[in-house]
């Protein structure tokens, strides 16, 4: 049965045994974990770090960014945590799923190293995320719209 709802649990460590509608959230550790949404009973955790997800507490509800791609999983689910609320997201085909694996590896490597350039690492272009679409502003509309 699909979860349609998280509900925080703060916590020092992350229970052995895990509660469907629950997200399970260790500050001292900088990670989440709860059961996958889609009910197939797998452990999803998602750590805290500048190159994982970010968690926002809004008093009563969290939000996890960006959304969670379960790949390596059989559901392979997909969804984001806002306010609690699971949203579904698009289903990637195994193409998205590589490039994304290489965005994610290549965004460590420029965190975590002493890269100067960009250029330094391959592919750094080669992904642009399906959910993220380039927001334009009023003038880029315009020119967009009338061929400038």
């Amino acid at each position: 049965m699909k979860t349609r709802i998280l509900q925080p649990s703060f916590v020092k460590f992350i229970p052995e045994s895990l509660e469907d509608g629950i997200i399970y959230i260790s500050i001292d550790y900088c990670t989440a974990t709860h059961n996958c949404v889609c009910g197939c009973g797998n452990k999803v955790v998602t750590p805290f770090t500048p190159t994982d997800w970010e968690l926002a507490f809004n008093g009563e509800t969290v939000s996890l960014s960006p959304s969670i791609g379960n790949w390596s999983f059989d559901c392979q689910s997909h969804y984001w945590i806002k306010r609690g609320k699971i949203q579904w997201a698009g289903q990637w085909s195994q193409e998205e799923i590589e490039a994304g694996r290489r965005k994610d590896q290549i965004t460590k490597q420029l965190h975590f190293s002493d890269v100067d350039e960009p250029s330094e690492v391959s592919a750094k272009s080669e992904f642009t995320p399906v959910e993220q679409e380039p927001v334009l502003g009023f003038w880029q509309k315009l020119r967009h719209k009338f061929g400038l």
